[in-house]
């Protein structure tokens, strides 16, 4: 799969790419509501949108309109009030990405751009058929509010209410009960893979030639001898830079942060605890890793740890915190980034310097 997510406007998109078919036959017709009159006027206004787009043409489609305030009726005869929502006005993954995670990381991304907005409340209609995408909206969150008149599921997610409990629904607040968080070194080549929505400023975006998709949940295998972090804490991604120009403490640095969801033990003194089919199915298409170097791994380290992780955040160019700030600000407290344990007050710390808005992330 080789494509990217990019904001393109509605007058670069080709409205005759078979993507839209769908759409044109689920909101037909000639009212200005109708899909290809609300395509074109969108175009004429030089409005943008969410596009992923590859050699086969348009793969997902997504369109935000924020500060949408307008009351919402439902088929049971109640309306949902006039407040303030950021509303995804079109959100569309075509089945050929069925089961690669395409989705997922769209709706990541639409998800960031609505905590960024301020708003407590984002919702989207969709028709009961498209019961993938439901799937999805409900995993990460999304309640059924009602049905509109045309059968339209109407799901809301709202800041004020979120299930801490599961990282997922929670995503991409934290809770402001976190106390402790932990760190994994990531070489620079793997990490750019991983976590390529990361930009560094001043430095090349390394790639390994594998392709990953582009959800949110991704999987480290390794075979660390500790780790300083459990399942339901934060986790910062230390870029671990491995080149030979410059000075390391001023490139290697802390970039992402995200959530451990999962933490398997796959071997342990030379002893498998899964076998590799097991192994392999808890993957997926979550690593930078192919099948081959998969098997060379479980077959030849004596221990292999996975750890899967909720892609909660990054810090964006010019905001990673480096190595030597982090020494100078007394927030390496430890020898090797697999050890370190971060107080709340560290964590806290750390984030602002990446330029995150603590207050609007970290919430009751």
């Amino acid at each position: 799969m080789d494509g990217k997510f990019e904001r393109k406007s509605f007058a670069e998109i080709n409205l005759d790419d078979p993507f839209f078919d769908s759409l044109k036959h689920d909101y037909g017709g000639d009212s200005p509501q109708s899909f290809i009159p609300w395509f074109h006027r969108k175009a004429s206004e030089g409005k943008k949108a969410l596009v992923f787009e590859d050699a086969d043409g348009i793969g997902a489609l997504i369109n935000l309109k924020a500060g949408e305030a307008e009351e919402i009726p439902l088929d049971n005869g109640t309306v949902l009030p006039s407040v303030p929502r950021m509303k995804i006005s079109t959100m569309k993954i075509d089945d050929r990405y069925r089961g690669r995670r395409i989705g997922e990381g769209a709706l990541g991304l639409t998800l960031w751009t609505w905590r960024d907005s301020g708003s407590n409340e984002i919702y989207v209609t969709v028709y009961p058929k498209h019961e993938t995408l439901i799937f999805l909206l409900e995993k990460y969150g999304f309640i059924l509010a009602g049905k509109k008149e045309n059968g339209e599921c109407v799901y809301i997610k709202d800041r004020r209410h979120l299930d801490f409990s599961d990282p997922c629904k929670a995503f991409p607040f934290l809770s402001d009960n976190i106390q402790h968080a932990g760190c994994l070194a990531i070489d620079m080549e793997y990490h750019d893979t991983m976590f390529a929505a990361s930009e560094l400023a001043n430095t090349l975006q390394e790639r390994v030639d594998i392709s990953v998709a582009n959800g949110l949940k991704k999987v480290y295998i390794g075979s660390p001898y500790s780790l300083s972090f459990n399942v339901g804490e934060p986790v910062f991604i230390f870029r671990r830079y491995t080149g030979n120009q410059g000075k390391p403490g001023f490139k290697s640095c802390i970039t992402t942060y995200c959530i451990a969801t999962r933490i398997e033990t796959v071997k342990s003194g030379g002893r498998a605890l899964m076998s590799f089919d097991q192994y392999r199915r808890i993957v997926g298409n979550k690593s930078v890793y192919d099948d081959q170097q998969l098997r060379t791994k479980y077959d030849t380290l004596t221990n292999l740890t996975l750890i899967e992780l909720l892609y909660y955040g990054y810090f964006g160019a010019g905001n990673n915190v480096n190595w030597s700030w982090l020494q100078n600000n007394n927030c390496w407290p430890g020898t090797h980034p697999m050890t370190l344990r971060f107080s709340r007050e560290q964590f806290d710390k750390i984030m602002k310097r990446g330029n995150v808005d603590v207050e609007n992330v970290i919430i009751n």
